[in-house]
């Protein structure tokens, strides 16, 4: 739950940030000037990519997260096997060891989005955040193609 409230309280700053910079980018093409003009225009720019950057984000997000649910209503989701350091951190070894199953099991079935979803936490545990978006997206796309 403080994930959630994070997400959105970070999303909400954002959208703030964006339309302040919106502003700024009217009030430069207000004062009417080849310069000025050219400059909010540039500025009008960033909040759109911003803005579609999070709508992205937030779809993804939201998709992961009903994969998530109804992998649990399943009783799927992976249980959590791995050894800590005494700070908390996960142990390099043991999230290697974690991966190297949850690999297999993907390999063994590549068209079923529980395996990709269980490969995507593990990347994720590794600390391999790109791996772990695009096995989830990989988990997602299985999944809406299934419906």
């Amino acid at each position: 739950m403080g994930a959630k409230i994070t997400y959105a309280v970070t999303a909400a700053v954002l959208v703030v940030y964006f339309v302040l910079v919106g502003s700024r980018g009217v009030m430069l093409i207000q004062a009417g000037t080849v310069l000025t003009v050219t400059f909010g225009i540039a500025v009008l720019i960033l909040p759109v990519i911003g803005v579609w950057f999070l709508w992205k984000n937030t779809e993804f997000v939201r998709k992961a997260n009903r994969l998530a649910a109804e992998l649990d209503a399943e009783g799927g989701l992976p249980v959590d096997e791995l050894k800590r350091t005494p700070g908390g951190r996960i142990d390099r070894d043991s999230a290697d060891e974690v991966f190297a199953k949850r690999k297999a099991e993907t390999e063994a079935a590549p068209d079923d989005w529980r395996s990709w979803f269980r490969l995507a936490v593990a990347y994720h545990d590794a600390r391999d955040t790109p791996r772990a978006r695009k096995a989830m997206q990989r988990a997602i796309t299985l999944r809406e193609t299934a419906r």
